[in-house]
């Protein structure tokens, strides 16, 4: 089986809702994707940078139960990190941050299949760079993935970490990004527009998700876009949406061969248009079901049916 790598945080969510008591959660863009690769039956590690405390705890726990192996040292952190997610009416989510990023030492984690990274862990320093080194060492071996997941309270201005997370689409495989992600790193490009100059950097695959209207896709080599309708289901809220559509795409091409190692990138650029849909389709689909729970839930195979 193919040994996936999630690099990036993992935190404490603490949920305000209008009118109720603040709630806390495991999350993180990363332990979410990881721990959706594990329900879905992948051999999936984390490196992440929690602290051994009681909040740090929580989350070893959360990743174990997943199915989810710790990468040793990601629990040096000084404390354990804190999202203050704020949920609107509409259920979705904005967020605040009480953090600090770095890498733990990756020297021991062994072979490496497919590497996944994204979110703040690719532009917040001191771990920034260092997401950027692995990424590069083990992407000439192993395929990449990449999700910006653009946090502005976190990463300041678009203009600040453009180049970096541009940085990191070129030595990635397959990137997927929101439409609002494009929107905020290039207020004056249309999406599609972002597609053609990302798949350009070298990408296999670029995706971007349009939340109630569904993903398009972007082929190395194809002149037409792949487009792909959503699943009409009742909202929860959207925590964790973007995370859980990322983890089934991956899940797919894993499936499918067309990712776990530099052979299989050759295969996702010769992909036919079905096999991408068919990985979009499950995208969706393990995103509708993270919706209609509160929270950030990862579905089973057994739930995609």
């Amino acid at each position: 089986m193919t040994s996936v790598l999630c690099l990036g945080e993992a935190l404490i969510d603490v949920v305000h809702r209008t009118g109720n008591a603040p709630s806390e959660h495991v999350g993180g863009s990363i332990l979410n994707v990881a721990s959706g690769l594990a329900r879905l039956d992948h051999d999936t590690r984390l490196a992440t940078w929690i602290g051994h405390d009681e909040r740090g705890v929580r989350i070893a726990e959360t990743a174990t139960v997943a199915g989810v192996r710790l990468v040793e040292g990601s629990d040096g952190a000084a404390h354990t990190p804190v999202a203050n997610a704020h949920i609107d009416a509409e259920g979705k989510a904005t967020y605040d941050f009480d953090l600090e990023w770095r890498v733990p030492a990756l020297d021991g984690v062994g072979e490496v299949g497919h590497l996944h990274t994204g979110s703040f862990a690719a532009t917040l320093e001191p771990g920034g760079s260092d997401v950027l080194e692995a990424v590069r060492t083990m992407g000439r071996t192993a395929s990449v993935s990449y999700d910006p997941n653009a946090r502005p309270a976190l990463m300041g201005t678009a203009d600040l970490v453009r180049e970096r997370i541009e940085q990191i689409v070129a030595a990635s495989d397959l990137v997927k990004a929101s439409d609002e992600d494009l929107a905020w790193l290039y207020p004056d490009r249309s999406a599609e527009a972002v597609l053609d100059g990302w798949i350009a950097l070298g990408p296999k695959l670029v995706v971007v998700t349009r939340g109630a209207d569904g993903a398009s896709a972007r082929m190395a080599g194809r002149p037409e876009l792949v487009d792909l309708a959503p699943n009409v289901v009742d909202v929860g809220d959207t925590v964790g949406a973007g995370d859980s559509f990322m983890a089934g795409m991956v899940s797919s091409l894993l499936d499918q061969g067309l990712l776990g190692s530099r052979e299989a990138v050759e295969r996702l650029e010769r992909a036919r248009v079905d096999q991408v849909r068919e990985a979009l389709a499950r995208a969706i689909k393990t995103s509708a079901i993270t919706v209609s729970h509160v929270g950030a839930y990862s579905p089973t195979r057994d739930e995609l049916g």
